[in-house]
């Protein structure tokens, strides 16, 4: 299968690049450094790809996908897309390219044209918050918190120079504006129907994220247990090889970075029943499940590899 990583300069491409490379059955197609602005450059190789994946800003993964779709409409050959931008992660006629959302997700990506790879926040909440509102757990107009934390590679190479030459601040809360781009994400697919109160942080790490879900039991129903709780994840992700549930660790604490360079994800359950408290988490690696990872397992969906 040839495939083509349109932006595999930057970091989510490069790690994209790198566990294809391991993998049999893949030829990887290169753009010349040079000609990586030039559209006819991009559009001869997106007419030899059999599946195109595109690590760019939100208006680049426009037009690129602007150029596929010509190449369709002119009856030429054209991949299928994986895009790994924000753009089209709400749009019609995008599959959502998180296989453990729900039953027949992973049957959809496999047969989709156009698949929109996650971002890695949003992994972390749908993957807590979709099992329990499908469930009938967690009501879909509650009032939930998503305090989370990420490794500074999410941000950029802007931010990834200003941590490694030792110029950013140890922990720091952004989008206090609380307008982060994923907020929209979440609630689209996870099933919430009120705003959730989305508060991301970064830390002085390089790859790892942690997405908390405080909840008090007696706001989610009577009798409520946070063993009900537990079996509504865990039945969800009963057959998944990329999501495990897991009771909180032994010396209750979770380390932010303990993922990195793997791609599957835990979530936790941290429970206090004699307070009425459950806390849960989705332990990852922001380039891992939450990127990078994920996109390859989109790709192995999509061409039966």
């Amino acid at each position: 299968m040839r495939v083509f990583i349109d932006g595999e300069a930057g970091t989510t491409g490069l790690h994209i690049r790198q566990r294809l490379q391991r993998l049999p059955g893949f030829s990887l197609l290169s753009i010349d450094p040079a000609q990586r602005k030039d559209p006819q450059a991009k559009q001869a190789l997106f007419a030899q790809a059999d599946v195109a994946i595109l690590c760019l800003h939100d208006d680049d993964a426009r037009a690129s996908v602007a150029q596929v779709q010509a190449l369709r409409d002119q009856g030429h050959a054209a991949p299928r897309v994986i895009d790994a931008s924000t753009a089209h992660r709400t749009a019609q006629g995008w599959v959502y390219g998180f296989a453990e959302l729900c039953a027949g997700q992973a049957q959809a990506i496999a047969q989709a044209q156009w698949v929109s790879n996650p971002g890695c926040y949003a992994t972390g909440a749908i993957a807590l918050l979709r099992p329990l509102i499908d469930a009938g757990v967690l009501p879909p107009q509650a009032a939930v918190c998503l305090p989370a934390v990420s490794g500074y590679t999410g941000g950029g190479r802007a931010m990834i120079e200003a941590y490694q030459s030792g110029q950013a601040a140890p922990h720091e809360m952004y989008a206090l504006a609380l307008a982060h781009k994923h907020i929209a994400e979440i609630m689209h697919w996870s099933g919430l129907q009120r705003r959730p109160l989305f508060t991301p942080a970064v830390g002085n790490f390089a790859q790892g994220m942690l997405v908390q879900l405080p909840l008090h039991l007696d706001a989610l129903g009577p009798g409520m247990r946070a063993a009900d709780i537990e079996d509504a994840l865990a039945t969800h992700y009963a057959n998944s090889a990329w999501v495990k549930v897991q009771r909180q660790p032994d010396n209750h604490k979770l380390q932010a970075d303990a993922l990195a360079g793997q791609d599957h994800m835990v979530l936790w359950v941290c429970d206090a029943d004699h307070h009425g408290h459950c806390l849960l988490v989705a332990q990852l690696d922001n380039l891992g499940k939450g990127a990078s990872g994920a996109a390859v397992q989109n790709l192995l969906l999509m061409t039966g590899a």
